[in-house]
């Protein structure tokens, strides 16, 4: 998957555009801001003593914020890299940390804890695991069925291969802590992994998204009027993963580069190593978190809302708009980053300086 840094012109433009179709709210509940003025804050963590972690991923800083403290940096990456997926649990900080080649694409990836000396040690090399097992590797993704006349038309470089099978390409965006098993939600992998004693394995592998290939689709995105009518697996791209009160493993899913054009996102339980679909037609999914009673919160980054899933249903509800949500956490109450792409570098707005936030709910 490309570096995330390519969706800050896609969210101009949906978000410019409006909404058709967006549930009806409930009353929003107010919130206070801990920490504003940040670049690309897509990860975020609270841990059991109310200490919030979270990241400015394409700063290559993790941070920490208490009540009534300033934030502090803990961790600055070398080289440009990417810091995000960051989770806590007792005082155990895990996050990711992804290198890019010059032309912005992931090349290398690890999961890495801080250790209380605020170095940080790596649990898991993830792209040496991606380079041995590459998990999706049998999956068909693009335009199946799709003739060979056909596909030498496809703008391959706007839109990827006509059709291809999982490449070998690591990206992990989210992280959870289960005792001493940390998930990691890979993106660019289309995996969701588990790490223990620098052991890797994988949990599941999201199934594509679906979409028909209709003749407005086609002229917006350039894919040559031959391919009407067929039906375009795009990759899922899981973006966070958590775990219910009840064990059961809550993954979500963005859709690819068309996510990013269209709600394509969904929400899955794992059982097993099947993923059940439990809401679809998200709009950018990119956080998820779950309360003491099993309901689950989910940002749409394009959809400017945090939706709210009970426990036991299959129907999102807007539990708040919000512009550009995007990681969440639960402590007694939910926390969110909101404006994460404010002064991003988006290419197709004004220059503006960072404006993405931290901030805790009140209900």
């Amino acid at each position: 998957m490309r570096r995330l840094q390519t969706i800050a012109s896609v969210a101009a433009l949906t978000l410019t555009a409006g909404l058709a179709g967006v549930p009806q709210a409930e009353a929003a509940g107010r919130h206070r801001t801990l920490a504003d003025g940040l670049l690309s804050p897509l990860s975020l963590a609270v841990d059991t003593d109310g200490t919030t972690y979270f990241t400015q991923n394409f700063a290559g800083m993790l941070a920490k914020v208490r009540r009534g403290k300033a934030p502090k940096v803990l961790y600055r990456a070398a080289n440009g890299n990417e810091v995000g997926g960051v989770s806590a649990h007792n005082g155990r900080v895990v996050f990711t940390e992804t290198a890019s080649d010059p032309q912005g694409n992931p090349a290398d990836s690890w999961v890495k804890v801080l250790t209380r000396r605020g170095k940080a040690r790596t649990l898991a090399h993830v792209r040496a695991y991606e380079n041995k097992k590459n998990p999706d590797a049998r999956v068909l993704y693009g335009a199946r069925g799709i003739s060979g006349e056909c596909a030498s038309q496809w703008p391959v470089e706007q839109a990827g291969p006509a059709v291809h099978q999982g490449l070998k390409d690591s990206h992990p965006y989210a992280t959870w802590q289960s005792g001493r098993t940390v998930y990691v939600a890979d993106a660019a992998m289309n995996a969701i992994l588990a790490v223990r004693k620098h052991r890797i394995r994988t949990v599941a592998v999201l199934p594509p998204a679906a979409v028909k290939i209709t003749a407005e689709l086609a002229a917006g995105a350039g894919i040559p009027a031959c391919a009407v009518g067929l039906t375009y697996y795009s990759e899922p791209v899981p973006t966070d993963v958590e775990k219910a009160p009840n064990g059961s493993l809550y993954v979500t899913t963005e859709g690819g580069g068309l996510g990013e054009m269209m709600p394509l996102g969904a929400l899955y339980r794992i059982r097993g190593k099947k993923a059940h679909q439990v809401v679809g037609s998200l709009f950018g999914p990119v956080g998820l978190a779950i309360n003491g009673r099993g309901d689950a919160f989910v940002s749409q980054l394009f959809g400017g809302m945090i939706s709210k899933v009970k426990h036991g249903t299959h129907r999102a509800r807007t539990f708040a708009k919000v512009n550009m949500p995007g990681a969440l956490d639960w402590r007694g109450r939910l926390y969110a980053t909101t404006d994460v792409l404010v002064g991003a570098g988006d290419p197709s707005a004004p220059p503006a300086a960072p404006g993405g936030k931290v901030v805790r709910y009140r209900r």
